[in-house]
């Protein structure tokens, strides 16, 4: 197996290199970083730590299809800036792809905080995964490199290209699996904003797309940066 980990960063200075020293404990083919033309020094930190940089317009389905473009492994794996596997995982991803009716699949999550209700969330989104074959992008999508160059790859919208892209697996029948890993998530988007409210915000977000909202027309009013964006005359892309 020839794993290519993308990474999308917008600037993630402060982690990045940390990042990418654990992604290269997966003994991967190559580390992309997908930079949405940050404003820091998230790409000079990237390279120096071993990866290579492509940089595009910022919006993650856009970086992670620009990553993907540039890899030349068999396998890819997405990974959230904020996020790291334990070194076994790249044998969990080999061992699943030597089923045939395996396209892809996810891990499941250990939220790096104690609270009790993280425990919830972890439990939920592995359910998630089971029940609904939904993995979001926080639990470290891989797919083979041929199947995700048949659709196309993601679509290129703000936010939720995890969920659309699920959802095109989902339509073709593809199997995925949900494998121990575990990610190890940083809790910082929670604690920022609240668990209640941050996982409110994702049933909305949600709801909005079932009932035909564009994802670019749900950033305007649900990201977390969408009044600060237009008050500043610029679009969200998260």
């Amino acid at each position: 197996m020839r794993l290519s980990i993308v990474i999308p960063t917008l600037n993630e200075s402060s982690r990045i290199g940390c990042t990418i020293q654990r992604a290269l404990e997966l003994r991967p083919h190559e580390i992309i970083v997908a930079d949405g033309q940050s404003t820091d020094q998230t790409g000079d930190f990237a390279r120096q730590a071993g990866a290579t940089i492509v940089t595009c317009e910022r919006g993650r389905g856009r970086q992670l299809n620009a990553g993907a473009r540039s890899a030349t492994g068999d396998v890819l794996l997405f990974l959230h800036a904020d996020c790291w596997l334990e070194p076994q995982a790249a044998e969990q991803i080999e061992a699943a792809l030597r089923i045939e009716s395996v396209i892809g699949g996810a891990f499941r999550q250990r939220i790096d905080h104690d609270r009790r209700v993280f425990r919830w969330l972890e439990w939920g989104n592995a359910a998630r995964v089971r029940w609904r074959r939904m993995p979001y992008g926080d639990q470290g999508i891989f797919v083979r490199q041929s199947a995700f160059g048949s659709l196309g790859g993601f679509a290129e919208v703000r936010l939720m290209e995890d969920v659309l892209l699920m959802r095109e697996f989902r339509r073709r029948g593809w199997r995925i699996e949900l494998l121990p890993g575990p990610i190890h998530v940083d809790p910082r988007r929670w604690i920022k904003h609240g668990v209640f409210r941050q996982t409110l915000r994702n049933w909305m977000l949600l709801s909005g797309l079932k009932l035909g909202i564009s994802p670019d027309r749900l950033a305007e009013y649900y990201s977390p940066n969408s009044l600060a964006g237009r008050a500043a005359g610029r679009q969200p892309t998260e």
